[in-house]
């Protein structure tokens, strides 16, 4: 059975937008030529991959999974380009890393210069998600390599302890919580809060205790970074949630005061995670050992 890489990259732009007439689109295919196309696939394959209705298609069973195959084969290949285009251009090798806020502000930073230092012909490329995306792009094959919060992550995605970061309140030193070192997230679940985007995998890690808790969480302000968020803490606008290295460096410039949430679920794991540590190109499983190192130390 041989597969087209175009109508692979087709049937994935179609399943995306569940659309045949916008997946051509996308593909930059004419209809025709794209729905010749996906019937051929099926026919190949002797199974109907698509359910064709008046507002689109819908994908089977036998479609959803050709859709997570077909998304590993096109990563291989442009994993493959890539690192002949590195080739070409005397850079040996590039990773792609894939690292969510607290990673890519607070714990990446030092260690990937360190890496990049003793490494000079591995570059690496570091793409900001949140640790619920970051966790979906690893279990489908989307992407090689991942820093995110453990929590986030599916059983099935190999992983290991790069730091331990406590989530930690943050407040202004001129309100009632000022001289306050401990609290119970219960205490505070009824004040106004500032926080990250209704999106964010932390933010909806904190809103989920706080719906245990029965409560649902009040914010003025939602913001996409830590020193924003502190900045809004600082003139009273609310008080936060944020890791506990982000709390403490704001603190050092600003007027907060950093208070340690005794709840079980505030002490956070963050991971570097893959599919598969050993089946990661060779650039990356450096990568990955070097991380691995810097973890233990």
């Amino acid at each position: 059975m041989r597969f087209d890489l175009i109508d692979l990259q087709l049937f994935i732009a179609v399943a995306d937008a569940r659309s045949i007439t916008q997946g051509a689109a996308r593909a930059n295919l004419a209809l025709a030529s794209a729905s010749e196309r996906i019937k051929g696939l099926e026919e190949a394959l002797g199974v109907a991959l698509l359910k064709r209705g008046r507002r689109g298609v819908e994908l089977t069973a036998a479609g959803e999974s050709l859709l997570g195959h077909a998304r590993i084969v096109i990563h291989n290949v442009e994993a493959l380009q890539s690192d002949l285009a590195a080739y070409a251009s005397g850079v040996r090798a590039n990773v792609l890393l894939l690292a969510n806020t607290s990673g890519l502000s607070e714990h990446l930073p030092r260690a990937l210069a360190a890496f990049l230092h003793e490494y000079p012909d591995i570059s690496v490329d570091v793409e900001e998600r949140e640790s619920t995306d970051i966790a979906t792009a690893i279990a489908s094959g989307a992407a090689d390599l991942g820093f995110a919060a453990e929590h986030a992550l599916p059983d099935s995605v190999e992983r290991f302890l790069f730091s331990e970061d406590r989530l930690m309140l943050v407040a202004s030193r001129r309100s009632d919580l000022g001289g306050r070192r401990q609290i119970d997230f219960q205490e505070v679940v009824g004040r106004d809060f500032v926080g990250l985007t209704a999106t964010s995998a932390l933010q909806v890690h904190i809103s989920r205790h706080a719906a245990k808790l029965g409560a649902r969480l009040r914010f003025r302000a939602r913001l996409r970074g830590f020193d924003a968020i502190c900045q809004m803490v600082a003139a009273d606008v609310g008080i936060a949630v944020i890791p506990e290295t982000a709390a403490r460096r704001c603190a050092a410039s600003m007027p907060i005061t950093t208070i340690r949430i005794r709840d079980a679920w505030a002490n956070r794991r963050l991971t570097i995670c893959a599919r598969s540590f050993k089946a990661l190109p060779r650039a990356a499983k450096q990568l990955v050992e070097y991380l691995r190192a810097e973890a233990q130390r």
